[in-house]
């Protein structure tokens, strides 16, 4: 063999960029070395594990090494210190959107900003109206959890909404009110409130500091500083989740029943949308297909049962497969889906980078190390043609059931 030693450019490339999924990999980590006076140091940064929390641990009873005195997983040697507040001296009461029943990514920042203004002293009180299907109040920070249910409060209703929250500001009288300012209930329902109180309210709010709110105004050129009021319409990364503390979100409710206001507005239910014609960036939930999907007549009838909008890999796109305006990416749309699904997409960084934001990501593929694989919340292993064609069997079975069970 020749003696010379190669260089590997792609490989240099890689171990700078700290984006790319194999950055890790290439990094070369030493868990010991002899210092100059003889003395063997160690590696800090080699010792622990990812805890459930994303944030890292160290485990030295020597389990996570897979030593003797234990052969429990690392997830389960964490707990999260347990925030109790027996006797709040004030709330900071949050009205999260829940879209789909569940809290968003934009929910979570603002109770991590309620949390925060909360302190050692102050409880974190959410009031959701409906029904939901949130499982982990507690690990995103809530203290105290008042639920408002009722038809009255189902769909668009907005003044029945407000006669809800003014009922809470009589019973607990919260310190602040905190908003999701957004296009999705939170941006309407808190300058409703806000007139009913009459009371002017912090809109688009990224930041609060020292007893001042700082919101986006201008188009979004400016920043609007003002001393912090009691109603606040937050924007999304206004502060970080909880992620440090479990909390109780223990139940509480309302003392008095919620007056039945006379509706102005008559909600006549939801209207049929074209996925097709739903832009990528405003969709909730996309399926994207790549270079794995061979049958894409397949792949449009699964993706017209899902009720879905469909999205593509730039593979599939430069093959000619799917329209430019379809192409997931930081080279095509950035899209912040509550659901997006993978089919046959290994996950090139750009791609990776387009789906940053989204909530949860269902990967379908046939390479189990792929990125995409490592990126999911949910992973499939096997053909997407198969997965696809039980995919459209499963909802077709799921409708005639609910149709006889209506008949």
């Amino acid at each position: 063999m020749s003696d010379i030693i190669r260089r590997d450019p792609r490989a240099e490339w890689i171990a700078r960029n700290r984006l790319h999924p194999l950055h890790a990999a290439m990094q070369v980590q030493q868990d010991s070395w002899m210092g100059p006076n003889g003395v063997i140091r160690k590696n800090p940064h080699t010792v622990g594990f990812i805890g459930p929390n994303g944030i890292k641990r160290i485990d030295r009873s020597g389990a996570q090494q897979g030593g003797s005195s234990g052969k429990r997983s690392a997830a389960a040697e964490v707990q999260l210190p347990l925030h109790q507040v027996p006797a709040p001296a004030f709330y900071i009461a949050v009205v999260p959107d829940m879209v789909g029943g569940r809290l968003s990514s934009h929910d979570r920042d603002l109770l991590g900003l309620a949390h925060s203004l909360a302190g050692s002293d102050g409880a974190v009180l959410a009031v959701v109206f409906g029904e939901h299907k949130e499982s982990n109040f507690a690990g995103n920070g809530v203290d105290r959890l008042l639920l408002i249910d009722g038809e009255q409060f189902q769909g668009y209703a907005p003044e029945q909404r407000v006669q809800g929250l003014r009922a809470v500001d009589n019973q607990f009288s919260p310190r602040h009110w905190l908003l999701p300012d957004s296009r999705t209930g939170g941006g309407e329902l808190g300058r409703r409130f806000a007139a009913t109180l009459g009371e002017r309210p912090a809109t688009r709010v990224w930041q609060i500091k020292d007893g001042l709110s700082s919101g986006r105004a201008g188009a979004g050129q400016q920043d609007l500083v003002r001393n912090l009021p009691r109603l606040i319409l937050a924007a999304a990364e206004c502060a970080d989740p909880v992620s440090e503390t479990r909390h109780e979100a223990l139940p509480v409710e309302l003392s008095t029943g919620v007056a039945r206001s006379l509706s102005r507005i008559e909600d006549l239910g939801p209207v049929a949308v074209d996925p097709a014609a739903i832009a990528m960036a405003e969709s909730e939930f996309i399926v994207s297909g790549g270079n794995g999907v061979k049958d894409w007549e397949l792949f449009h009838r699964a993706t017209a049962a899902l009720g879905a909008t469909e999205g593509a890999s730039r593979v599939a796109v430069d093959d000619g497969f799917m329209p430019r305006n379809r192409q997931v990416g930081a080279t095509g749309t950035w899209v912040t889906a509550r659901v997006y699904v993978a089919v046959g997409i290994s996950g090139a960084i750009q791609h990776l980078q387009g789906i940053g934001a989204c909530d949860k990501v269902v990967a379908i593929n046939m390479d189990p190390g792929c990125d995409m694989i490592k990126r999911a919340d949910l992973s499939v292993i096997g053909d997407s043609a198969a997965i696809l064609q039980a995919l459209i069997e499963a909802v077709d079975n799921f409708r005639n059931a609910a149709r006889r069970d209506a008949a």
